[in-house]
């Protein structure tokens, strides 16, 4: 199963409390910040909100 890598590189300083949450959600708190999680529809819906604030990689978990 393939994972995502997402990496904060923008601060969300003067978007929307929804676009922190979801940051927050991704389990992004301050810049350089990374998350591993699962590529699924639900992430992918996530990110896609955030887009501007994140940078995505593919992580092969085998």
């Amino acid at each position: 199963m393939t994972q995502l890598r997402v990496v904060q590189t923008r601060s969300p300083i003067g978007g929307t409390s929804r676009q922190r949450d979801t940051l927050r959600t991704l389990g992004l708190r301050h810049i350089g910040d990374e998350s591993i999680r699962p590529d699924d529809p639900t992430v992918r819906g996530m990110i896609r909100a955030v887009t501007h604030l994140v940078s995505v990689s593919e992580v092969d978990s085998s």
